[in-house]
């Protein structure tokens, strides 16, 4: 069995983390919940070029160095998205997955401006049936996702097919825009959290 990442125990997490329920019958993070999250990550390293490093600032200002403590370790545990090109085949606990919850939420809060900006345009070019390359700072978080994504998932995994496409890659990289908006509004954490394990817990 492959070698569990490092966690420590619950009574030392933060309280906005303990404050997440750990889902009855699951002690890891399950495999979508880990292509979700990266996923989430990705677009926002999108949306801003600060954001790796803005990633970092949040773990620090949240005080979550106790599981991820610097940026080789962010790095490894976002590799256990099995659809990465470089994949651990590591699990991962459910505190270090609470962890990538909260600097999801985090960074997409100090983003919601322009979250809810490019979604204004968006709604705006498809009432007209424009394009959405149209505007362009779409145009360019479109481009950029597309090609950190080929850059960085494994498109030979048969469910990664689809998004040889470019539409497909454009719909996935929208819809991630609207996920981050929601995740930056009231109970964004707890909302995002439990989509996490929709249809993982028996």
């Amino acid at each position: 069995m492959p070698e569990t990442i490092q966690s420590p125990e619950v009574e030392l997490l933060p309280p906005m983390l303990a404050a997440l329920p750990d889902p009855q019958g699951v002690s890891l993070c399950p495999r979508r919940a880990r292509w979700q999250l990266d996923l989430l990550l990705l677009a926002l390293e999108c949306v801003d070029l600060n954001a790796s490093e803005l990633m970092l600032q949040v773990l620090r200002d949240l005080q979550l160095q106790v599981m991820i403590p610097n940026r080789v370790v962010f790095w490894q545990i976002r590799c256990t998205n099995p659809f990465r090109q470089i994949t651990q085949r590591t699990p991962l606990p459910l505190a270090e997955t609470k962890a990538l919850t909260a600097v999801v939420v985090q960074v997409a809060r100090r983003q919601t401006a322009i979250l809810r900006h490019l979604l204004l345009v968006l709604d705006q070019l498809q009432a007209q049936n424009l394009p959405p390359e149209t505007y362009a700072p779409l145009a360019e978080y479109l481009d950029r996702f597309r090609r950190h994504f080929r850059k960085r998932m494994n498109l030979q995994r048969s469910g990664l097919f689809l998004y040889k496409n470019n539409q497909a890659l454009n719909e996935l990289g929208l819809k991630l825009l609207a996920q981050l908006l929601l995740c930056a509004g009231t109970k964004g954490m707890e909302r995002l959290w439990l989509s996490l394990f929709d249809g993982e817990v028996s």
